[in-house]
């Protein structure tokens, strides 16, 4: 990987050139889950107020990320959130092949599974993944009337939501639950509704995440995570991904980082070294989801009051202490 190489050599440009140095627009992709939304504002935000560059937003999904990344065009120049190994397709190809796209040297540690409310988990002892793999799980998540439960793996889109089809079906559960996809706040809409109602519901879950906060979840136990009983092939690395896939394990313990365009080196040399740099803690992620999420409050005002708040931090992102 690069990243050490792109990170001093901007810092390197920066301290020669001073105000001088090439400062382009730099555009931060903007995936679809709160963490990564709320990642893409606060990149944004110090490059724009502690770097003085221009800063624009682009949503997209990871795909069109990293092959934009990849053109070092500007179309979307920053990953704000990458999960590994969930998109090690995408490192692998930009950042160790390529080696157009860079990594953060810092990171944070990311948790993923199913979760459920815990009276689901007290009342009918759904604590493993093999309980929903039974006749008796299927009434009990069936929220729609039709016979079969249901189990939402996740939005459309998500590297993470091909995984969890292919565990479902691998562990068996979709012979009594049909994984959906709707979108996140779709989902979160219903899971609303049917905990107020005290109905059965079973969902992914990761962390940081706000739902831990909002609601008493319970994740669902599964095999403790075997590299040899993990194979998972993405559609980006073979068409015919879902039946090349094997999965009877937990997943592994995440680490989520930061991905940028390695052309920012030459176009935004400060910027490049800030990225580089960067680095965000999974409990201070997971409040300010909440206060944006649940509590309403403006993302970007929400943002802007936390990097206040913790100048120190960024001054280290920055090099600066």
């Amino acid at each position: 990987m690069k990243t050490a190489s792109f990170a001093t050599t901007a810092l390197a440009v920066l301290s020669l050139a001073g105000p001088a140095a090439a400062q382009e627009k730099v555009m931060v992709g903007e995936p679809s889950w709160p963490g990564a939304r709320i990642m893409s504002r606060i990149i944004g935000q110090v490059i724009e107020t502690r770097l003085g560059s221009e800063v624009g937003y682009a949503p997209g999904a990871n795909a069109v990320i990293f092959a934009s990344m990849d053109g070092g065009r500007g179309d979307i120049d920053v990953h704000p959130d990458v999960w590994l190994p969930n998109h090690a397709s995408y490192v692998e190809e930009y950042v160790e092949e390529k080696g157009s796209v860079a990594l953060s040297a810092g990171s944070y540690e990311g948790r993923t599974g199913f979760c459920t409310p815990t009276y689901m988990a007290e009342t009918h002892g759904i604590t493993s993944v093999y309980d929903l793999a039974t006749p008796v799980a299927q009434p009990l998540f069936d929220g729609d009337g039709d016979g079969k439960g249901e189990i939402w793996i996740g939005a459309t889109g998500w590297a993470s939501t091909n995984v969890h089809k292919v565990k479902v079906r691998d562990y068996g559960i979709e012979t009594f639950l049909e994984p959906t996809t709707e979108d996140e706040a779709v989902f979160y809409a219903r899971l609303k509704d049917a905990i107020e109602r005290e109905e059965g519901v079973v969902f992914y879950c990761y962390s940081p995440h706000y739902v831990h906060a909002l609601y008493d979840v319970t994740m669902i136990e599964e095999p403790a995570h075997d590299p040899a009983q993990y194979d998972m092939v993405q559609p980006d690395q073979d068409a015919d991904w879902f039946n090349k896939s094997s999965i009877t394990t937990g997943d592994p313990v995440k680490t989520v980082t930061v991905a940028y365009s390695g052309s920012l080196e030459e176009r935004n040399p400060g910027a490049a070294a800030f990225l580089g740099q960067v680095e965000m803690e999974a409990d201070a992620l997971s409040e300010l989801t909440y206060e944006v999420i649940v509590e309403g409050r403006d993302m970007d005002a929400t943002v802007a009051d936390w990097l206040a708040a913790n100048g120190d931090v960024v001054d280290g992102w920055l090099g600066l202490n």
